[in-house]
């Protein structure tokens, strides 16, 4: 008895009643309680004490067979020899009065002739009926013999109402009531350690108890099972199994099915049917709503009142438990639920979802709700599922669940619809899947363009499948599509739409082609046919052209722009506009002004990503950000965009990993071997594409120390630019890099062939950024006096000091975001070179002004030169931050405090007994510090921590000459 955990109080009821039995006086003593809580452990505890105190011991253990025989329990309980009591004919003894009476008097013969007597009986509610009528009889008549009558019942809420108890007529002095109930949970962790061992993590101990509810019978069944397929857990890291099939021999499986048995079959559909459909016993919140009917209760036709009163049962027991986040009732466990549903067909559980879909579409409940059981009926063949599975894909795509809504699309493809239903339904759901899949819905895309039968959707469709050939390097096979649409020529606007997707797709084909190819030509015819303006989405695409190959001002391209974006364009053309335009606007340095396109593409004209201007647009974001410096949003962008457009971003993430010193990260990226297969991607990649991938490798080659690989990558990148038209400078300074390699190989005539072929470019498009990038490289290469003053004047045109060569313009002085990320190698070229040619003291305000711009911006690579470059011109150079608040000195934060209230110089300059000369060069310094211009910006800027990604600010500002 000692084994029986928690059992104390009934064992020791049992002995006061057995006793008390021993001194004549018997008594019914009743355990009861649920399936499985050791009601049959307690009558072979009553046994066993019976045996130790000389009683005479009968016991029988009742089954659902035997209830058909009459008497037949209690004959087996006192005659367990067959023939010990004749059996009368039924016909002279109809109502087993005689045998009943000849059973009462051989129990008293018992009771008489021997010790004191101990009668068990192990669940009673399986008796014969007239057995549990003749047992309550004999209750009653105990008190004056030497009998103690051990009675175990199931007594649990279940669906189907329950007959009256066996203990329901009698006198409660007649019988002692003990009812059983789960283990607690000191005492399961405490069976749980028995077998498992003293140090069984507690995370696998707390497991077992949760699947098991606590359940005597259930627990032992899992630890029988666990012993052998886990024979070593309970250690840290290890789980316990989640599905039945991860069980073997199966007695947990068992035990479980043998308590939905015991329930009823009732009881069992409702607990299975929970099990199967998650959420349908609601939530408690609910069940007080007036006219809210029980799902559950519904789908299995049981009566409401009962089914909410056996779940809260079963919560009180812990089989059930409200779901942490959602609030609806479900089981303990994913491996007690697993076995609850154990054996239950397909067809079973397919028939509850149809009936929980049918109930709930009644209802009125969400689309999404209602589509959730659809996806697990298979195909319904009702026009009502189709539509329900639709609405629920747009609820998903609006809550930004884009997996979910693919998924309602599927199962849509799967009910009847209309042939151009279905074709929109195609080209949604490819498009949902290409966001994971670089070349995803194509087989979709394909059967969509057979079913589209208007010209227009046929279009828009061929235009989806081109985009999504394009991504898998099939740009050929994107333009094969395009031309064999039929009804497109006769309709303008189709045939410009067509016009501008081919002229994008033949930018990223590497087989050549592009503007001098086939559709570069119909481009140019296009624009150039009479018979009214041409299109200005066209115009911007040729001009796109033109400037990617450096063959216009950049002004002129900005100016032609800005009135190309104020036409009145079709809906369809706007896109390609607005891409076109966002990518000469972010190669011209006007960063603000290509955000704000490429935000009015992607939002305002909810660009599909299945779109040929969608990645455009998100490499013109991409690409602005990298032009400020602000290397943490790159990344940020090439992470989110998922699988299918960040392979066109890596590159830029690759980049931006070398200028903050990851050298490592930014390796396993472009090796593919920390992002799937982007690698592989990117080397099968074709046209402008593969060019942006081999630049960034030839940067993370060169930083890596891999010259000639590098050079190799940088040549690459000459061979031909989108379409193989040669690339301008402000899309990828290939000539430059390849000219500071060769410079590095020392191969001198070569670097400076390609820094003069690059000046001459740069000076064509014009913008300082890209002028002064080439007037860095080419006095680098130079070397001399003419390389000096070629630094300077990069330098200075960075600055803002001087105007653009060639250009005539004045120049701009101030922050300008584009310029910053070049000023700093700039900065740190000229030092160097003043260094060499014995001026270290004048290249160290540069280094240092190099060094301050390159921890504002976090690039990492760039300040360890600037500071390698300082210490070899002899400065000294130490840990303390360049930038923010923390790099000022006393000083200077006591006249920047003073400024940020709002005093003048002159009144700072009395108050502290500074000249007013002192008072103006710490501010300058303070500005600079601080990355501000204004006296406005202190206040807030004192506050600030400093640290990078404030790319877009200046980092020579002067004094604002307040007084």
């Amino acid at each position: 008895m000692a084994s029986l955990y928690e059992r104390a109080d009934a064992l020791a009821l049992l002995s006061a009643e057995a006793r008390r039995a021993r001194a004549g006086s018997g008594r019914l003593l009743l355990f009861r309680g649920p399936t499985g809580t050791g009601r049959s452990a307690l009558v072979r505890a009553s046994l066993r004490h019976g045996a130790d105190h000389g009683m005479q011991v009968l016991s029988v253990s009742c089954s659902p067979g035997e209830s058909g025989e009459p008497l037949a329990t209690v004959g087996r309980l006192l005659c367990p020899a067959a023939g010990c009591v004749p059996d009368d004919d039924p016909a002279d003894d109809p109502g087993h009065r005689r045998h009943a009476d000849r059973l009462w008097r051989l129990l008293c013969a018992r009771a008489a002739a021997g010790p004191p007597l101990l009668l068990a009986v192990d669940d009673v509610h399986l008796a014969d009926p007239a057995s549990r009528r003749w047992l309550v009889d004999a209750a009653r008549r105990l008190a004056r013999l030497p009998v103690l009558m051990v009675v175990t019942e199931r007594v649990q809420y279940d669906v189907t109402p329950p007959a009256p108890g066996f203990s329901h007529g009698l006198a409660p002095s007649l019988v002692r009531v003990h009812t059983c109930g789960p283990l607690g949970r000191p005492a399961a962790e405490a069976v749980v350690r028995s077998v498992f061992g003293p140090d069984t993590d507690p995370a696998w101990t707390d497991a077992c108890v949760t699947a098991s509810a606590g359940n005597p019978l259930l627990l032992r069944a899992l630890l029988d099972d666990l012993r052998v397929v886990a024979p070593d857990g309970g250690r840290l890291e290890s789980a316990l199994p989640e599905t039945c099939a991860d069980l073997y021999p199966g007695a947990f499986v068992a035990a479980v099915t043998w308590w939905l048995d015991s329930a009823g079959q009732e009881t069992a559909t409702v607990a299975r049917t929970l099990a199967e459909v998650k959420g349908c016993a609601g939530r408690a919140d609910e069940r007080d709503i007036p006219g809210r009917e029980c799902l559950l209760a519904a789908i299995t036709g049981s009566g409401p009142a009962r089914v909410l009163g056996w779940a809260t049962a079963m919560t009180r027991l812990g089989l059930l438990r409200p779901d942490p986040v959602q609030g609806d009732l479900r089981f303990a466990h994913p491996l007690l639920r697993d076995a609850v549903l154990d054996g239950w067909s397909h067809e079973r559980r397919e028939a509850v979802h149809r009936a929980a879909a049918d109930f709930r579409y009644r209802r009125g409940d969400r689309a999404e709700e209602v589509a959730g059981h659809l996806l697990r009926t298979g195909p319904v063949g009702m026009p009502r599922s189709a539509s329900t599975l639709l609405d629920a894909a747009a609820e998903a795509t609006r809550a930004g669940r884009t997996g979910d809504a693919a998924d309602y699309l599927r199962g849509a493809l799967d009910e009847p619809l209309a042939p151009g239903q279905r074709a929109g339904v195609l080209v949604e759901l490819a498009t949902l899947e290409s966001a994971a899949e670089p070349s995803g819905g194509i087989p979709r895309l394909a059967e969509a363009l057979r079913l589209q039968e208007l010209p227009r959707e046929r279009a828009l469709t061929a235009v989806a499948l081109g985009t999504a050939l394009t991504r898998r390097g099939e740009s050929g096979a994107a333009l094969d599509v395009l031309r064999g649409l039929d009804g497109v020529r006769e309709d303008p606007v189709l045939a410009t739409t067509v016009l501008a997707a081919s002229a994008l797709f033949a930018e990223r084909d590497g087989g050549g082609g592009g503007l001098h190819g086939t559709v570069g030509a119909a481009l140019r015819a296009a624009c150039g046919a009479g018979g009214g303006p041409p299109s200005p989405t066209l115009q911007a695409l040729l001009l796109r052209y033109e400037a990617a190959a450096g063959l216009v001002p950049a002004d002129e391209a900005l100016r032609r722009l800005r009135r190309l974006t104020t036409t009145v364009e079709d809906p369809l053309h706007a896109p390609y506009l607005y891409g076109a335009a966002a990518s000469v606007a972010q190669w011209a340095d006007a960063l603000d002004w290509a955000d704000r396109l490429a935000a009015a593409g992607l939002a305002g004209h909810r660009v599909s990503p299945l779109h040929p201007v969608h990645d455009l647009l998100l490499r013109v974001r991409v690409d602005a950000a990298a032009a400020r410096g602000d290397f943490a949003r790159v990344l940020a962008y090439a992470g989110e965009d998922g699988p299918a457009t960040a392979g066109g971003l890596r590159d830029r993430a690759v980049l931006a990993l070398v200028a903050t010193g990851r050298l490592a990260e930014a390796r396993r990226l472009a090796e593919g071997t920390g992002s799937g297969d982007a690698g592989a991607g990117w080397d099968t990649a074709g046209g402008g594409e593969a060019s942006r991938f081999r630049y960034a490798r030839g940067v993370l080659r060169a930083a890596s120390g891999d010259l000639h690989g590098a050079l190799a990558d940088f040549l690459d990148c000459g061979r031909g630019g989108p379409g193989g038209d040669p690339v301008g400078p402000a899309v990828m300074p290939w000539r430059s890099a390849a000219a500071e390699v060769q410079w590095a190989l020392e191969r001198p005539r070569e670097a400076l062939a390609l820094a003069d072929e690059e000046y001459r470019l740069a000076v064509v498009w014009g913008t300082p950024r890209v002028v002064g990038r080439a007037l860095r490289v080419l006095g680098e290469v130079t070397g001399g006096r003419r390389g000096l003053a070629l630094t300077e004047q990069a330098v200075e045109l960075l600055r803002g000091a001087s105007p653009v060569p060639g250009t005539g313009r004045e120049p701009t002085p101030g922050p300008d975001p584009a310029r910053g990320l070049e000023l700093a190698p700039a900065l740190l070229a000229h030092g160097r070179m003043l260094t060499a040619a014995g001026h270290p003291r004048r290249a160290r305000p540069l280094l240092r002004e190099a060094s301050v711009i390159a921890e504002r911006l976090g690039a990492t690579r760039l300040l360890a030169l600037a500071q390698e470059a300082l210490r070899v011109g002899g400065a000294r150079t130490g840990s303390a931050p360049l930038t923010g608040e923390a790099s000022l000195t006393g000083s200077e934060r006591r006249v920047a405090a003073l400024a940020a209230d709002g005093r003048t110089n002159a009144e700072i300059s009395a108050l502290l007994h500074l000249a007013r000369r002192t008072v103006e060069t710490h501010l300058t310094s303070t500005y600079r510090k601080l990355g501000i211009q204004r006296r406005a910006d202190l206040s807030g800027a004192l506050h600030a921590t400093g640290a990078g990604g404030a790319a877009h600010r200046g980092a020579g500002a002067t004094v604002d000459g307040r007084h």
